[in-house]
């Protein structure tokens, strides 16, 4: 894998300087270097980026579409390094190939060009929830929900199953049913009764201790 992701690396950095393309094979895969994208409209290279990034999303590892993905985001990078759209996808693609340093850099450059966007927040939040660091999560997905993302399922699920996680079912179940609201559905369904009894276990225990309290 460490392998194939210096190939990769390689094989960005000559795209970006637009070199003639060429196909090497390694590890049975045929990689294929971009061709010169100079001649291609911005038009033109964000439909190829969008072709390429939907496969390769699909996939979710070191090859060829994911190349090509990363390539030709790459280079609208360079060309539009105001455009908030390609620092976003290229950390989503470098985030599902296990390259955190790259994810980061690109969702921190993405927050940089516009900080009132929740789009950058909320896959920042994806980021750190992939890597079990919740409370990092938490935070970037609570900035997404507040710059927009208040009525976004994946953002309200994922700030209640955090707080499930924490063992705040009241916070939990308030996220999750505005998530239900909008997209309700058997999963989600159970999941907020799970909570629910938690939350009835929860209120009674502290009722117990409180009543012990005041019996004090």
């Amino acid at each position: 894998m460490r392998q194939q992701i210096k190939f990769l690396l390689a094989f960005i950095i000559i795209g970006i300087m637009y070199q003639p393309g060429y196909a090497i094979v390694k590890g049975g895969l045929e990689y294929q270097i971009p061709v010169d994208y100079t001649k291609l409209s911005q038009e033109e290279l964000e439909t190829k980026a969008g072709f390429y990034y939907n496969l390769a999303l699909k996939t979710g590892s070191v090859n060829e579409e994911m190349t090509q993905a990363l390539n030709l985001y790459s280079i609208l990078n360079t060309k539009c390094p105001d455009k908030i759209l390609y620092p976003i996808r290229l950390g989503i693609l470098y985030d599902t190939i296990g390259m955190d340093k790259y994810a980061k850099g690109n969702l921190s450059k993405a927050i940089g060009i516009d900080s009132t966007n929740p789009e950058a927040y909320f896959y920042f939040g994806e980021f750190y929830y992939k890597r079990s660091m919740f409370k990092k999560a938490l935070k970037m997905y609570k900035e997404a929900y507040k710059k927009g993302y208040s009525r976004h399922y994946e953002t309200l699920y994922r700030i209640g199953d955090i707080y499930e996680k924490f063992g705040d079912t009241e916070a939990s179940l308030r996220y999750l049913k505005q998530a239900s609201e909008l997209s309700p559905n058997s999963e989600l369904d159970n999941k907020i009764i799970k909570v629910e009894n938690a939350h009835q276990t929860n209120k009674e225990y502290y009722s117990d201790t409180r009543i012990r309290l005041i019996e004090r």
